[in-house]
């Protein structure tokens, strides 16, 4: 299995499970807050990885949008 295959099945486990994965940006966001400080330099980070989720490698909206 190589580097693309890996790739392949992590985009795809992202695109499935992204409510568990924004829920988990959430939960890494405020123990960073509680633990450094910094709120405003943190919550941007945490909009921009919520950003990059649904997003194909171009940068383009790649949501399911039943």
């Amino acid at each position: 299995m190589g580097f693309e295959d890996i790739k392949k099945k992590a985009k795809d486990a992202l695109g499935q499970h992204s409510d568990k994965v924004e829920g988990g940006i959430d939960k890494v966001s405020q123990f960073a807050k509680d633990r450094f400080g910094h709120e405003d330099k943190i919550d941007s980070a945490t909009e921009k990885a919520k950003g990059y989720l649904g997003q194909d490698d171009t940068g383009q909206d790649n949501t399911d949008k039943r």
